[in-house]
């Protein structure tokens, strides 16, 4: 594997590492009612935990209301159970069609408590970030060993990684301005 190739894998890795923040970020709640915020929660669908985006529509009825519509009024039960299970802490009302979760304003502290959880999410995609660095620094180094690259080649190598994971970082803690400005808008 030459260092080209070394170097675009790490960056289609730390790529993914930024995307994968975002999805997560997406199920943290703010104050505005979103479809995201329950779409991956799994529900106990005749034995198989499945996503509750395989089994119903959810739909963002106003700002603070979500009805969620299962395609198998079978699971109406089974998708209510899962909701009051979850750590959303909403309550869903059951009318024999469609359930409505009524989001609740958010208060000061549970805005904190938001925050911190963003900061946990947001430190680990960084360690993931690191991670993909040091994989692709040891290829690096192999190869140096190998002598498919000189020794000048691994330390310009090791400066581009450096650079090519202070972007990413850098990516990520726009991310977190971005959701913490979201949790903290009144």
């Amino acid at each position: 594997m030459a260092a080209d190739d070394v170097f675009g894998d790490t960056e289609h890795r730390m790529q993914q590492a930024v995307e994968a923040l975002r999805r997560d970020l997406a199920t943290i709640r703010t104050g505005r009612a979103s479809p995201t915020l329950v779409e991956a929660l799994k529900v106990e669908y005749y034995g198989a935990p499945t996503p509750l985006q395989q089994l119903a529509a959810i739909h963002a009825t106003d700002a603070r209301t979500l009805t969620i519509q299962p395609w198998d009024r079978k699971a109406l039960g089974d998708i209510e159970k899962a909701i009051q299970k979850s750590d959303l802490g909403l309550n869903p009302t059951n009318d024999g069609n469609v359930i409505r979760l009524a989001l609740p304003a958010l208060t000061e502290e549970r805005r904190k408590d938001l925050v911190k959880v963003l900061v946990k999410k947001v430190d680990e995609a960084k360690v993931a970030v690191r991670n993909v660095r040091r994989d692709a620094h040891d290829k690096l180094r192999e190869q140096e060993k190998a002598k498919t690259i000189t020794e000048d080649d691994l330390k310009r190598s090791t400066d581009r990684l450096q650079k090519l994971t202070d972007k990413y970082i850098d990516e990520l803690d726009k991310v977190k301005q971005a959701k913490e400005h979201e949790i903290l808008e009144v």
